[in-house]
């Protein structure tokens, strides 16, 4: 188990220093070679030559691309000092960059929406996991029925619509005709029950679309291994269903559903654009479509890193997940 381990995390850091390594070249090296300024991009459209050539200055964007790779990681790991164009001032680490468009470091930035982030996906993936896992067990056990077919129409309704759709449509119903909850997001520790009110539409319309399509992939996988010859077996001996189905079916069931749990949920945690848009949450999603709008390319590129970061290490815990269900996983 601890060599499996080794090799993961192994694993996971290759794969991080590659991520950060191709979204580097994406922001600082693609801008060259299509003929643009990644100093002017930088400091914005109406900047004059003199600010852009502070800004070049201070992120040493003269220097061979190698040496700029190493400042950027070196200012996550150490922090950086930027110096040039008649100042200086020093990023503390982690240094995910500086915005010139608004005078802040980004990590900051990134910190105080997170946990916004985290809240709706965790909050979320929680309703979706139950519901829809549990709603897939039931329609496969009940196949055919009006059980079935009903959750399935619903199902497919849930992953049809939009999710902005719903998002306003639950807006309308529960929170401007109903007054049912609080409009803004309020921090947990201020409030625990205002932020409770504040995120509950906004984790059962985000759970909505996932948990209908976690019900549909639940159901066919757990049709397919109904069908293995160990449960054919298992019911022979004369287990009760229960255990044939908990104990043995939705065992193998839950690894596909992991494994799509991990890319899921590693997505969200960069931020759920479209329901934080749509509910006013200060999120990851939400910084990223206003630093689009102002063109904050460093703000992005922090926001791309995160995301990035998060998707590779939900991975991780879903392959240690994996060695705690099936422990054959160990051995490969």
């Amino acid at each position: 188990m601890l060599a499996y381990l080794i090799r993961r995390l192994t694993a996971v850091v290759v794969m991080l220093l590659v991520v950060t390594l191709v979204t580097f070249g994406i922001f600082y090296v693609i801008p060259k070679l299509t003929g643009s300024d990644p100093a002017a991009m930088f400091i914005g459209k109406q900047a004059d030559p003199g600010a852009i050539e502070g800004v070049r200055e201070k992120l040493g964007l003269g220097d061979p691309i190698l040496v700029q790779f190493w400042n950027f990681i070196s200012g996550i790991l150490v922090g950086r000092d930027y110096t040039g164009g008649g100042s200086s001032f020093h990023c503390d680490a982690p240094c995910f960059g500086y915005s010139f468009r608004t005078e802040q470091e980004i990590w900051p930035v990134l910190t105080e929406r997170l946990p916004v982030t985290l809240s709706l996906a965790a909050g979320a993936c929680v309703l979706w996991v139950i519901v829809g896992v549990t709603t897939g067990i039931i329609s496969a056990l009940k196949r055919g029925t009006a059980i079935d077919r009903t959750a399935m129409t619903i199902a497919l309704a849930g992953v049809s619509l939009p999710i902005y759709f719903t998002a306003l449509l639950s807006l309308a119903i529960f929170r401007t005709q109903l007054g049912w909850f609080d409009a803004e997001y309020v921090d947990i520790a201020q409030d625990p029950l205002g932020w409770f009110s504040g995120l509950v539409l906004p984790w059962v319309t985000l759970a909505f679309l996932y948990a209908a399509m976690y019900a549909r992939l639940t159901r066919a996988t757990m049709l397919e291994v109904l069908g293995e010859d160990y449960i054919r077996t298992a019911r022979a001996k004369g287990l009760s269903e229960p255990v044939v189905v908990g104990k043995h079916a939705l065992r193998s069931t839950m690894t596909p559903i992991l494994t799509i749990l991990g890319m899921d949920l590693g997505a969200l945690v960069g931020g759920a654009i479209l329901t934080e848009t749509a509910f006013s949450l200060p999120g990851l999603g939400q910084a990223a479509v206003k630093a689009i709008g102002d063109f904050d390319l460093p703000l992005i590129l922090g926001v791309t890193l995160i995301a990035a970061a998060a998707v590779v290490l939900a991975n991780l815990v879903v392959d240690i997940l994996y060695s705690v269900i099936d422990p054959r996983v160990r051995l490969s």
